[in-house]
């Protein structure tokens, strides 16, 4: 049963939960169970307890699990629950649930399901863990320990954020509490068919390419460049992404994993530290960290800019994700290294490379 579910039961029960938090359901329904019970009206106690005590059984889906462990060919593998289901030699190791669990999700996306956002009840924790999972192996969230897989969690989640975000500057709760507050383009102005691709990623008769997603997908052969890489048909189905939570985070990681071009780095690499700067890399200002980050993913849409309000917009929600987390912006590193306002894009767009 989830925290959810109990928090309503509360509420229908007219019993005071002003004090009372979704993490802190989470984290010790021992303690809520009997902080609850105790002040509840008598009538009431046996319901009340009997809901309680679902949550003390059921547990956070997101809590460590021990792993079973064999040996096959003589190495050691592990199966870990739902996060890793399949024996491996990852899943003998740490994994983003052990330290990325249900109630941090939800403090970072805590107004995702408000009245006012647009994809109530799409994004959830257990679809991103999903997704996480197939790519775990290559090193997302799991590279160089625990700090380092927290950043990345949070770097990847400051885009996303950054992203679907439907926040202002005065919205309740601030401008960074609304991420994952879209799951789609609501009034997209164009179809996103490029018919220079028609004889590779021909668009289908109907179908409209726009911004669908966590990483938003623009253009029909950019579906079907993800839907090759994650096996599914989203060039004659692109609507699938806005349609399934686990497939659009997925789509999301396998971006964030995947340079765009052969002999450059992925969004991942340069993050983690997998990617050395070449020279002409060092001329042209762009180094390890979470500001090539930007780059890998937007180019010069974002970067190159200067001090611009997009780019800004994405690093503070990669700080904000690192204090709600636990780590501390302080980690983020130096401006220079958050920054991409001064970096050359990998792959330039038309308009910039001709003027």
């Amino acid at each position: 049963m989830s925290c959810t579910f109990t928090f309503y039961a509360f509420q229908q029960l007219s019993i005071s939960y002003k004090y009372l938090s979704i993490a802190a359901l989470q984290s010790a329904p021992q303690v809520i169970l009997f902080a609850v019970t105790f002040k509840m009206e008598a009538k009431w106690s046996v319901v009340l307890t009997m809901a309680l005590m679902l949550v003390l059984v059921s547990g956070d889906e997101s809590s460590a699990v021990k792993p079973v462990v064999k040996t096959v060919k003589g190495q050691k593998v592990c199966q870990k629950g739902w996060e890793c289901k399949k024996f491996s030699t990852h899943c003998c190791n740490e994994t983003i649930s052990d330290y990325f669990q249900t109630y941090q999700f939800e403090n970072l996306f805590e107004k995702r399901n408000t009245p006012v956002a647009h994809a109530v009840g799409f994004w959830d924790y257990r679809s991103f863990i999903t997704a996480a999972a197939d790519y775990q192996p290559d090193g997302f969230g799991t590279t160089g320990g625990k700090q380092t897989g927290m950043k990345e969690v949070a770097a990847f989640l400051g885009h996303v954020g950054s992203k679907t975000s439907c926040g202002y500057g005065v919205a309740t709760g601030g401008p960074l509490a609304w991420g994952l507050c879209y799951n789609k383009e609501l009034s997209p102005d164009s179809s996103y068919c490029d018919e220079y691709y028609k004889l590779t990623y021909p668009c289908t008769p109907g179908a409209a390419y726009y911004g669908r997603g966590a990483i938003p997908i623009y253009w029909n052969y950019n579906y079907g460049k993800t839907g090759e890489a994650l096996k599914v048909d989203l060039l004659n189905h692109p609507e699938y992404i806005e349609q399934n939570a686990t497939l659009a985070f997925k789509a999301a990681i396998w971006r964030w994993m995947t340079p765009t071009k052969q002999h450059q780095p992925s969004a991942h690499d340069v993050f983690v530290g997998n990617w050395k700067p070449t020279k002409n890399d060092t001329l042209n200002k762009r180094v390890p960290g979470f500001g090539t980050t930007m780059n890998v993913l937007y180019g010069d849409s974002v970067c190159g800019q200067g001090d611009s309000d997009s780019m800004n917009n994405i690093i503070s929600h990669y700080q904000y994700y690192l204090d709600l987390m636990g780590v501390g912006r302080e980690e983020a590193g130096p401006h220079e290294v958050l920054s991409c306002g001064e970096q050359v894009a990998f792959n330039p767009s038309y308009s910039s490379s001709s003027s």
